[in-house]
């Protein structure tokens, strides 16, 4: 059973930055691709960002390409993502999630159906 927890939300102002980081125990972290995940209020869960477990390739969602940075520290089961250049629609709750597949397509790493492990939730709420 892996644990995530989320940390780093909180209120920034729009064109800020804020780093998301995920904690995770209880599994050996190295072998799991990681992802981010946000939910806004009344809307179904969007996929953000995600890295594999092997060799690190990333993968966007096409609003935040060249603003978000995701990024893993397997020494640490650490995931983070650093969010720059905030926008009032990233607000959200981010979730980071844990699954164990590889793939060489990010459509696979954009769904939530294939991480079994989810955090909590943190709040990220960007003031305009």
């Amino acid at each position: 059973q892996v644990r995530l927890v989320e940390s780093g939300g909180g209120l920034v102002q729009a064109g800020g930055s804020r780093r998301l980081a995920c904690t995770a125990s209880g599994g050996t972290f190295s072998n799991y691709a990681m992802g981010w995940f946000r939910q806004a209020p009344g809307k179904g869960r969007e996929f953000v960002a995600a890295i594999s477990y092997s060799d690190g390739l990333t993968y966007y969602t096409d609003s935040v390409k060249g603003r978000f940075t995701i990024s893993r520290d397997n020494a640490k089961n650490a995931l983070y993502l650093h969010m720059n250049s905030l926008k009032p629609e990233d607000a959200s709750v981010y979730y980071c999630a844990a699954g164990q597949f590889f793939a060489s397509s990010g459509t696979v790493y954009s769904k939530p159906e294939n991480y079994y492990y989810w955090g909590q939730g943190t709040q990220v709420t960007v003031s305009s």
